[in-house]
């Protein structure tokens, strides 16, 4: 099996896709952006990635488009990590990978979307939602 794409790879819309987010820690940043993590201790914390390992994911999200890199912080320059209109785009894939995977799962291992702890009061209203109780972080 060759580890370069073909031409016809390269043409094929779902081989381009997983050339930017089918990475496993892709796939983690973006779910964790989608949750209101936008700071880089933020997401080292809740994936337990390495700092070297996360460096490089969000600077190729950064280079495809899916993340805006700002400053939040003059002294030190800090930098920050929020989805563009492009990355927000891919969260109903990353719920129906989700909903596809709890799927397989017995009933009792099985999660739901809930805001996380960074995600903002408009956020948390978003997922308790009706009908589904109280602003339960996860």
């Amino acid at each position: 099996m060759s580890e370069r794409p073909v031409l016809e790879d390269r043409e094929c819309p779902l081989s381009t896709t997983v050339q930017h987010v089918g990475e496993w820690w892709t796939l983690l940043i973006l779910h964790d952006a989608f949750d209101g993590y936008t700071r880089f201790d933020q997401f080292q914390e809740s994936l337990g990635i390495s700092s070297s390992m996360l460096t490089t994911r969000l600077k190729t999200l950064v280079a495809d488009g899916l993340l805006e890199r700002r400053p939040y912080q003059a002294n030190p320059v800090r930098h920050e990590y929020v989805l563009t209109g492009l990355g927000r785009s891919l969260r109903p894939v990353i719920v129906a990978l989700a909903a596809w995977g709890n799927s397989r799962l017995a009933p009792e291992e099985r999660s739901i979307f809930t805001a996380g702890p960074a995600a903002s009061p408009a956020m948390r209203d978003r997922y308790a939602g009706p009908g589904r109780g109280g602003r339960v972080s996860g």
